[in-house]
């Protein structure tokens, strides 16, 4: 101390030399005073030469040997982890274990999801056979009166309490196997949108004659009990479904669902189009008429699918693309590229005269350049041409491009009431092999859009060609609208259904399409976890490369509190989530339908993310046979490349099995309870031990994880004798330690709460609501995962993720293994879960040298406290989180965000390495004021007016949109059109954000960092035994302004117009689907539409041209 104090006055005497002085004048007691005070103050602050402090770092390496043993001692003795190893070194002896063969394993996948598949498609086939057959029967009758279950209806009653038409009592019950929906197994239902009229003859005999399938489609359930909804999409619109549901209306009470808009019907009654959408922007197509045209061209983009290719021409005066990256080609109709041209033609103007004879030009040489190329579907092709008249001549067009095959469809929609230039909109559809009609009203959009996909199945429908279709991933709406997300990305098998009857054979009447769901998460049970490994997974992926299921693959985003399907969450790119496979080697492969195998080295995240490991992985692939799918399985080098097997007796294990500490993954699949009603309320485990019991001989189990079960669950037993044992000797428990708990390889958890419900912290950790701590379909547990990369017989310490978890709680886990030969396997992970107090209160006891210390051989502070006002002390982990800090706040923040100066210099030195992650499925707000050039304020007078508009436009579009139909029928409206408003919303995007990782063979460091006017030591040192480090900072120098804080927030990756404008027209390796149908010599083409025509009344007309002049 005398050092110290020494030291600091001889720096401060010449800056305080007229001080001295007057203290002298003041008398010695003043003297004495100061000096005391000086000495005081010397002692509390750390030593200063020329104002810079030094912390001895033997001292902060004192103190993390001392914290590494007291932490270590205290997971040891409550995880019981050397127990646990001990007792698989142990079993060794009868131990086998075995490399993994990737090749074998992912065909042995493939092969039992064809199968699973392929029954799928006999239902499929059973229900178009028995629909084809009915029709061929039923003789159709225009005055038909039938009542039948209208699935909006059942179960409701009129004011008098009785039933409503079309209603009445139809029973439903909740099932386990429908994610515990009401429903009725025993009928079907009938679905009918709102712009249908539930009692149009059309309707009536398609829904009698349907009736046939109700047998069929209990049958199929019967003989197939994993099969999901069954049903029937008729071409009128009416939807039958299997099992029986009461359909729920939006918020605003309307259907909008229409079985004819889906992917799964429109890809059945069609073989893959080309199609070139061309639209009047003339000044003619104002006002009503270019909402009417925007809604026609959105429905249209509607049909498209992912094995679909689309632009958009606007003409006037001229031709020009919507969008004029895609000038000159085809691009893929998937969801990205439609939701992007739905917004650009939202921003459409009309100006100058309609000239179409160049726009049609146009057309021929994009369709005609791609089929010459071999780009597009290479099957159909068409033009939609929407417009208010044609008035030039146009025909020598079609002689010199069309003529005389006619390969290019044109279909036409004439929009508006004026009938004038309607020969000459006809005339191009007919002379065409397409489609004219007349679109009046918004109503009219949706019904007339259908008609082209009728005239593109005739072909197809004429020669009976029942092509068997599978859809990309896709959200299930009642699943979703439920909250049932268990089954919420499904996967579609479809087949078209065709009139049989030989008077309408050349006009290839499409009945409709029958098809069923495939839940994904249930076809990925059959590439079980436990034969991939800690890392491994399986994924699946479409002939476009996008994903069908995938760990990495996040459909869902949160907009506050809801959760929300992304714009974009089926045209996710295999390469935007193997994103290390930057020459998409592996895309291609699969894509092509290759069976094959290939490594890389890949950054992968756990943690949601936050944290960072690297891995060697080994990709295995193949296709799945009658499918446009490939499957691919990944194996991680290491430990991932070995899988152990040991042997008990049923009676042994069965006993270990029985405790109530144990618990099986639920998400895995040890027994089938799916097949059998009975079962299907029985966990996984009630579901094992009542088929080893012989309580439930008919169980189909899978030998090979019942046997892993078996024995992990007699190895690990002594455990809860163990755990036990010390929560009984509560003068011996630690406070804040709350629970004990162990994974295996086999799904197997045991754990044990030290503390009751009242008294724990996370009261959330390793419950069912706590997927990130569990076995899951998609991934071992995190504390699992990231154990077996630390070196074994090591505790790694983390706190999880502030919105997983319940409290300030930290975790410590350690991998256990098994080694026979030359071969080491991870058998399992051990930890404990205690509060952050624990490790708080046995720093604070470490970390604060005694007053009375011997400093005599110390050179710097001394004592050196943590608590002292002037020192910052931290324990941080390997990924730079916060641990411990003074600032309770700081706990499970990065401690970059907490002190951007010493984790700058940290990185500098090399003692942590920023790692780049990417986020090709992020959603990223939108500019607001970039979005619309509209007025960004409106006086008093354009508000009345804008006000008053709003008003009219909306009197104006419900009196057109009135269809004559529901005049006589109060049930039915048409569903209007409402453009989106476009807010501040997130949209998808691509980000790039860091993760910081610890070089470990770096122990320890020290440094100063000069800011401005003063100096910062730090010294950092090494936790031994663990994943943690231990700072200790200069508390006195702020150096905010010279270093900023260091985030871990994303940044949008920012394109150039010209990089963006290339990303958008690549056109990525494709799988065609194998058969195309766009030709026929039989085939009706005279059958080409005609005009619908409705009168308008005079005062409607005057209110119509009032709104024209009004928005104009």
């Amino acid at each position: 101390m005398q050092i110290a104090t020494a030291a600091w006055m001889s720096c401060c005497s010449l800056g305080n030399a007229g001080n001295a002085i007057k203290l002298g004048r003041s008398g010695p007691s003043r003297r004495r005073l100061m000096m005391l005070m000086w000495i005081i103050l010397s002692g509390s602050l750390c030593l200063m030469v020329d104002g810079q402090m030094k912390i001895p770092p033997e001292t902060v390496q004192q103190w993390a040997v001392s914290f590494g043993k007291e932490i270590a001692a205290l997971s040891n003795r409550y995880s019981g982890a050397k127990l646990l190893q001990k007792k698989y070194k142990d079993v060794e002896g009868v131990v086998k274990i075995e490399e993994v063969n990737g090749e074998e394993l992912v065909k042995k996948f493939a092969e039992e999801m064809e199968e699973m598949l392929g029954r799928k498609m006999k239902s499929v086939k059973r229900l178009a056979e028995a629909a084809e057959d009915a029709d061929l029967g039923h003789e159709y009758n225009e005055t038909l009166e039938f009542d039948y279950f209208n699935s909006l209806l059942i179960n409701t009653v009129d004011e008098e309490g009785n039933p409503i038409p079309l209603g009445g009592e139809f029973l439903l019950e909740e099932n386990e196997h429908f994610n515990k929906l009401p429903v009725n197994t025993q009928q079907s239902n009938i679905q009918v949108p709102t712009n249908v009229y539930n009692r149009d003859p059309d309707i009536l005999n398609g829904v009698y004659m349907s009736e046939a399938l109700n047998d069929v489609f209990i049958d199929n359930f019967q003989k197939d009990p994993t099969l999901t909804w069954q049903y029937f999409g008729s071409a009128t619109g009416f939807f039958r479904l299997y099992p029986g549901i009461q359909w729920i209306p939006d918020e605003n009470g309307v259907v909008t669902f229409d079985c004819r808009n889906r992917n799964w019907y429109i890809q059945a009654a069609t073989s893959p189009k080309d199609v070139i959408i061309v639209v009047d922007v003339s000044g003619s197509m104002k006002g009503l008429r270019l909402t009417i045209a925007k809604h026609t061209i959105n429905t249209i983009l509607d049909t498209l699918g992912e094995n679909d290719f689309v632009n958009i021409i606007a003409y006037s005066d001229y031709v020009r693309y919507v969008e004029p990256c895609f000038k000159g080609m085809l691009v893929q109709a998937d969801l990205d590229n439609r939701e992007h041209f739905k917004l650009l033609v939202d921003e459409l103007q009309v100006k100058g005269e309609g000239k179409v004879k160049n726009a049609m030009k146009e057309s021929f040489k994009v369709l005609n350049e791609a089929a010459a190329l071999g780009q597009g579907s290479l099957c159909n092709q068409a033009i939609m041409l929407i417009t208010d008249g044609a008035m030039e001549d146009f025909k020598d067009v079609f002689e010199e491009f069309n003529s005389p095959e006619r390969r290019v469809r044109v279909f036409t929609y004439l929009i508006g009431r004026e009938m004038t230039f309607a020969e000459n909109v006809k005339w191009i559809a007919c002379n065409n092999k397409g489609y004219y009609t007349h679109v009046s009203t918004l109503a009219d959009v949706q019904e007339n859009v259908m008609e082209y996909l009728h005239v593109l199945s005739r072909p197809m429908v004429i020669n009976h060609d029942h092509d068997i279709i599978w859809t990309e991933a896709y959200m299930d709406s009642v699943l979703f609208n439920t909250q049932a997300q268990s089954l919420l990305l499904m996967t579609s098998v479809a087949m078209p259904v065709f009139s049989k009857k030989e008077e309408t054979l050349s006009h290839g009447i499409l009945l409709g399409v029958v098809g069923t769901d495939v839940a994904l998460r249930e076809l990925m049970k059959l590439a079980p976890r436990y034969k991939l490994g800690i890392h491994g997974y399986a994924f699946l992926i479409t002939n476009n490369g996008y994903i069908l299921s995938h760990p990495e693959l996040r459909p869902l985003y949160k907009e506050g509190k809801k959760l929300k399907p992304k714009p974009n969450y089926n045209s996710v790119d295999l390469s935007e989530v193997e994103w290390e496979d930057t020459e998409e080697k592996l895309r291609t492969a699969m894509v092509k339908g290759e069976t094959g195998t290939m490594s890389l080295d890949v950054r992968s995240s756990v943690d949601k993310g936050l944290r960072v490991i690297f891995l060697k992985n080994d990709y295995f692939y193949t296709v799945i046979n009658e499918t446009p799918f490939s499957l691919g399985i990944v194996l991680s080098r290491g430990y991932g490349e070995y899988i152990f097997t040991g042997n008990v007796s049923v009676d042994e294990g069965l006993h270990d099995l029985i405790t109530p500490d144990l618990t099986l993954a639920n998400e895995w699949t040890y027994c089938e309870i799916d097949i059998d009603p009975a079962h299907r309320k029985l966990t996984q485990l009630q579901a094992v031990i009542k088929y080893l019991t012989g309580k439930e001989k008919d169980l189909r189990c899978d030998a090979q994880l019942l046997q892993q079960t078996l024995f992990d669950a007699v190895v690990t037993a002594p455990m809860e004798a163990y755990w036990t044992a010390l929560m009984l000797n509560t003068s011996g428990m630690d406070d804040g330690v709350e629970t004990a708990f162990l994974g295996t390889r086999s799904g197997l958890q045991r754990f044990l709460r030290y503390a009751g419900t009242e008294k724990r912290v996370g009261k959330s950790f390793m419950t069912s609501t706590d997927k990130q701590n569990m076995f899951t379909l998609d991934h071992f547990p995190v504390w699992y995962r990231r154990a077996a990369e630390y070196p074994v017989g090591q505790f790694l310490y983390y706190m999880p993720r502030q919105d997983t978890r319940a409290g300030r709680i930290v975790i410590s886990s350690t991998a256990v293994t098994v080694t026979v030969g030359k071969k080491t396997a991870i058998a399992g992970a051990v930890g404990v879960q205690m509060t952050l107090e624990v490790l708080e209160s046995k720093f604070r006891a470490i970390a604060a040298q005694p007053n009375d210390t011997d400093c005599s051989s110390v050179e710097g502070v001394c004592p050196l406290r943590c608590d002292s006002f002037d020192i910052e002390c931290y324990v941080i982990d390997n990924n730079g989180f916060v641990l411990i800090s003074k600032q309770r706040s700081d706990a499970g923040r990065f401690f970059g965000e907490t002190d951007g100066s010493v984790m700058s210099t940290l990185i500098q030195m090399g003692m942590f390495k920023r790692v780049s992650l990417f986020d090709y499925q992020a959603m990223c707000k939108t500019n607001p004021h970039s979005v619309s050039s509209a007025r960004p304020l409106l006086s008093s007078f354009y508000a009345l007016a804008s006000t008053f508009k709003w008003f009219l436009s909306n009197v104006l579009l419900f009196l057109l949109e009135f269809n004559f139909c529901s005049f006589w029928h109060t049930e039915h409206f048409a569903d209007a059109y409402v453009p989106k408003k476009k807010w501040n919303i997130l949209q998808p995007c691509d980000t790039e954000y860091p993760s910081f990782i610890y070089e470990p063979s770096v122990k320890e460091t020290n440094s100063i960092i000069k800011c401005g006017r003063c100096q910062k030591m730090f010294v950092v040192q090494q936790v031994p035994e663990s994943n943690l480090l231990m700072l200790v900072v200069q508390g006195d120098c702020d150096c905010s302004r010279q270093y900023p804080p260091i985030t871990l927030e994303p940044r949008e990756v920012k394109y150039s117009f010209d990089l963006k404008c290339d990303r958008m027209r690549s056109q990525k390796i494709r799988r065609r689907p194998e058969s195309c149908h766009s030709y026929h010599p039989q085939e009706n083409a005279n059958d080409c539409g005609g005009a619908s025509f409705i009168r308008l009344s005079g005062p409607l007309l005057l209110l119509c041209l009032s709104y024209a002049a009004l928005v104009s």
